[in-house]
């Protein structure tokens, strides 16, 4: 089991350095033995500690690391107030057997620059009336730097009125690093990065799971609209936090 390496590679390299040191050392003669013996030593000290650390950062908890790591509240502490997140615009609207069918195109905005398209998904829903599914995940005073409470934003699926939610269309994919937040944590390890994303995805399934490092979620929250061609709807972001559709002409 890959597991059982680092931990047989430390336990031979310690046996390997007893027997060197204490015992076929004393009978070598050459210096150039006693140089190979030295590098194959410091060989294996150094790849076992590689192995090492490696396996102890697979073992991390999603609790140590919210509590030991300053770069992660360092990141969220940088999370700035965002004011839209995306828009949704009508492509195609027509009736087939007596049905209305929808094709809408949805794209998911940059933080920094509304103008810039970071998801773009295309969609086809039986009727009118669409709903968009987020999920909004708050940060408090002990997982943030300063003390002011943040937030961040991630869109989960988007389904028609007949629909059950969870038959709905996934617009970012639960578990993954969000497009939207790709740059959020490019300073940590990649196991460490999935690590935290795979648990806030989580709070989906129980919004209190991290209550006690301050990380909440609201979840079911629902923006829905019966889309027109000609229109686009603009998803902002309310002072309370909330998620509503300001309609503008599609110019």
């Amino acid at each position: 089991m890959k597991w059982m390496t680092p931990i047989v590679m430390l336990v031979g390299s310690n046996l390997f350095m007893t027997y060197a040191w204490y015992g076929h050392l004393k009978e070598m003669k050459t210096a150039k033995v006693k140089i190979t013996t030295l590098v194959v030593l410091a060989a294996a000290l150094v790849a076992a500690g590689y192995f090492g650390r490696d396996w102890l950062s697979r073992q991390m908890t999603i609790q140590q690391l919210l509590n030991e790591n300053k770069q992660l509240k360092g990141a969220i502490t940088n999370l700035t107030t965002e004011e839209q997140i995306g828009y949704a615009k009508v492509i195609k609207q027509e009736t087939r057997d007596g049905k209305v069918w929808t094709t809408l195109r949805f794209v998911e905005t940059d933080r920094s620059d509304k103008l810039k398209k970071i998801v773009e998904k295309d969609y086809t829903i039986e009727g009118d009336i669409v709903h968009f599914d987020a999920l909004i995940v708050k940060f408090g005073d002990k997982m943030v730097m300063d003390g002011k409470e943040r937030a961040m934003y991630l869109w989960r699926r988007v389904y028609g009125e007949g629909m059950a939610p969870q038959d709905g269309f996934a617009i970012e994919q639960p578990g993954a690093e969000p497009a939207r937040y790709a740059d959020l944590l490019a300073r940590l390890p990649i196991r460490q990065r999935e690590l935290f994303w795979f648990n806030i995805w989580d709070l989906a399934n129980d919004a209190e799971k991290l209550k006690e490092y301050g990380i909440t979620a609201i979840y079911g929250n629902v923006v829905y609209s019966r889309l027109k061609p000609g229109l686009i709807y603009i998803f902002k972001i309310s002072p309370t936090g909330q998620l509503y559709p300001e309609i503008v002409p599609d110019m």
